[in-house]
């Protein structure tokens, strides 16, 4: 019974499999005639037709009306509210009860997953979907064409300025794929990363030291920067994820300089 319990688990957790884009990190490569835009510091929503999930294919339980006229082929975006209130996004969006604070989320499509075409081709179909089918919590995210690296970098202090995280550049010529790719570059002042805790480090009084982290590439460091004291009081848990930020790496692919910046959940 057990046996085949696991196996029901195992096909209906394949049903809502499915990967993203996700953007290389810039590195001064030749961006000119791209699309730009702010990267928003919210929660990765993917739209499948039917229901929301996030990056990592967990169910995202908005209240009915949030999603209403949505179409019924995928979108791609990101729940946010503001610059700066990701504690509060992250809150709302993965509360398995919605709360009326969803009132102050916007969903801001930046792809159109199965749409044909080249990018702009492909928001456009989203656009033309709302056009007649209107809801005020839809943004289609606004795509400048970056003329040079200055450009780039005068938008990029913009955003900073206001308290934003970054700016996406894509090449808007490619169709749809998948995976991370070396058409969508991810450009900040600091670089960040995601790690999951799988251990702490104390000091001798008994106090959290650093959280022992785990990368995707399967680097293990320990990460004591930028822990304030309720975090170290508290200890964030084994198996949740953290972002955290860095410049470069160390020979051995170690992340350079890393400090924490929040408990990101489970999304």
């Amino acid at each position: 019974m057990r046996k085949i319990y696991l196996i029901v688990l195992l096909c209906i957790s394949s049903l809502f499999s499915f990967e993203v884009q996700k953007p290389q990190i810039y590195d001064e490569q030749n961006i000119t005639g791209w699309l730009m835009s702010e990267k928003l510091d919210g929660v990765r929503g993917y739209w499948d037709g039917k229901k929301l999930y996030s990056k990592n294919g967990n169910p995202i339980n908005p209240p009915l009306w949030f999603t209403a006229n949505f179409p019924p082929f995928p979108l791609d975006g990101e729940l946010w509210s503001k610059r700066d209130d990701f504690e509060a996004i992250q809150a709302t969006v993965l509360d398995h009860i919605p709360s009326k604070n969803w009132e102050n989320i916007t969903y801001n499509i930046f792809e159109v997953p199965e749409a044909k075409g080249d990018f702009l081709m492909r928001l456009g179909s989203a656009k033309e979907w709302f056009a007649t089918r209107p809801n005020k919590h839809i943004n289609i995210v606004k795509q400048i064409v970056c003329k040079d690296e200055e450009h780039l970098q005068n938008y990029l202090n913009e955003i900073i300025a206001l308290k934003g995280e970054g700016v996406i550049v894509k090449n808007g010529t490619e169709p749809y794929h998948t995976g991370r790719s070396p058409h969508i570059l991810k450009v900040k002042k600091a670089q960040d990363m995601e790690g999951i805790i799988i251990g702490y480090k104390y000091d001798k009084g008994g106090r959290l030291k650093s959280l022992k982290l785990q990368l995707d590439s399967g680097i293990v460091f320990y990460l004591g920067g930028g822990l304030s004291d309720k975090e170290r009081l508290t200890s964030p848990k084994i198996g949740e994820m953290v972002t955290f930020k860095y410049y470069g790496f160390t020979k051995n692919k170690v992340p350079k300089f890393a400090s924490f910046l929040r408990v990101r959940g489970k999304e």
